[in-house]
C-alpha cells in the first residue's frame, strides 16, 4: 500500500465524494485552518490541525475531507485505532466516501488473524466496505475541475485496486488462497503495485504453486525504485518459493496474510503531502 497511501494524500484535497456541490470556506480564518492541514508535513501535526478546524469551525463544509485526511494520517503512522475512528467519522459525515471505506476494508483485513474469536465478523465487515466502494469508485466524477482527466482516471484505477487487494487479504485470512490470488491478480491488472506482487506471490506459495510465485516476483526485477521493505518481502517470498519447489523441509513460513512488506503491518515511508488547497474566498 506504499504508493496507494501517497495517492490518497495527493487527491484528497477538495474531495467530498458524496456531495455534488464543492465545499467552500466561510472566512479567511477557515482558509488558514485548511491550509494548516494540507501544509503539514508531519502526520501528528496534520491530525491536530484537523481537530483545530473541527473545533473552531463546527459548521465547516470541509468536515468529511478533514476527517479523511486525519484517517489517512493515522494510517501513515500505523495507528490502527485512530484510523478506524477517523474513517468511521468520515463516513458519518459522507456516507459515500470510498476513501474511508478502503482504509477500513484494508486495515481490518490486515489485522484479523485466523484464531480471532470475532474473525468472521471482522472479515465480513472488511468485505462489506470493499465491495461497497467498488461501484462508488466506478461512478465517481472528478472532485476538482483543475484535475486532469488522465490523473483522475489513474487515481480511480488505484482506488479500485485497493478494493480488490482488501478482498484478497480477507481471502488469505480465510485460507482461500486461490481466491486471494485472483483478487491480487485483478488489483495488479487494474493498477500495478509492488506490494501487491509480493502478496500475490505469498498467495501462490500458500497454495503450493511456487513456480507461479517465482514468475510473479520476476516481474519486479526490472523495477528500480522499489521500497526497501518491498524488496525484503519479495526476497523472503522468493526463498519460500525456491524451498517449496525443491521440496526442502522446514521452509520458512511466509509473512502473515495481513502483513505488509517484510512482515510489517503497514510499514510505509512518508507520503507526499497534498498540495495546499486554494479554496474560493
Amino acid at each position: 500500500m506504499i504508493r496507494r497511501i501517497a495517492v490518497s494524500f495527493a487527491l484528497v484535497a477538495g474531495m467530498v465524494y458524496g456531495q455534488v456541490a464543492q465545499p467552500k470556506p466561510k472566512s479567511q480564518k477557515e482558509i488558514d485552518a485548511l491550509q494548516a492541514i494540507f501544509g503539514a508535513q508531519d502526520p501528528d501535526v496534520r491530525i491536530q490541525a484537523v481537530e483545530n478546524l473541527l473545533t473552531n469551525f463546527a459548521d465547516t463544509e470541509f468536515k468529511a475531507i478533514a476527517l479523511q485526511v486525519a484517517a489517512a494520517s493515522a494510517q501513515q503512522k500505523n495507528d490502527f485505532e485512530k484510523m478506524i475512528i477517523y474513517s468511521e467519522r468520515t463516513l458519518d459525515a459522507d456516507a459515500k466516501n470510498f476513501g474511508a471505506m478502503l482504509m477500513l476494508a484494508s486495515g481490518i483485513a490486515q489485522r484479523t488473524r485466523e484464531f480471532d474469536l470475532d474473525k468472521e465478523e471482522k472479515l465480513a465487515r472488511s468485505e462489506k466496505y470493499a465491495n461497497a466502494s467498488i461501484p462508488l469508485i466506478k461512478a465517481a466524477t472528478k472532485p476538482r475541475p483543475d484535475l486532469a482527466d488522465a490523473e483522475w482516471e489513474s487515481a480511480k484505477q488505484s482506488y479500485l485496486a485497493q478494493a480488490y487487494e482488501a478482498l484478497g487479504l480477507s481471502a488469505m485470512v480465510r485460507k482461500k488462497y486461490d481466491d486471494a490470488a485472483k483478487q491480487f491478480e485483478q488489483a495488479i491488472a487494474t493498477s500495478p503495485d509492488g506490494t501487491t506482487y509480493v502478496r500475490l506471490a505469498a498467495a501462490y506459495n500458500q497454495a503450493k504453486k511456487p513456480e507461479q510465485a517465482i514468475a510473479t516476483l520476476d516481474k519486479l526485477n526490472s523495477v528500480t525504485d522499489l521500497h526497501p521493505a518491498v524488496k525484503a518481502a519479495a526476497a523472503q517470498e522468493r526463498n519460500n518459493a525456491v524451498k517449496l519447489k525443491g521440496g526442502a523441509a522446514g521452509a520458512s513460513t511466509p509473512a502473515p496474510a495481513g502483513a505488509g512488506p517484510a512482515g510489517a503491518a503497514t510499514a510505509t515511508p512518508t507520503p507526499t503531502p497534498a498540495p495546499t488547497p486554494t479554496p474560493a474566498k
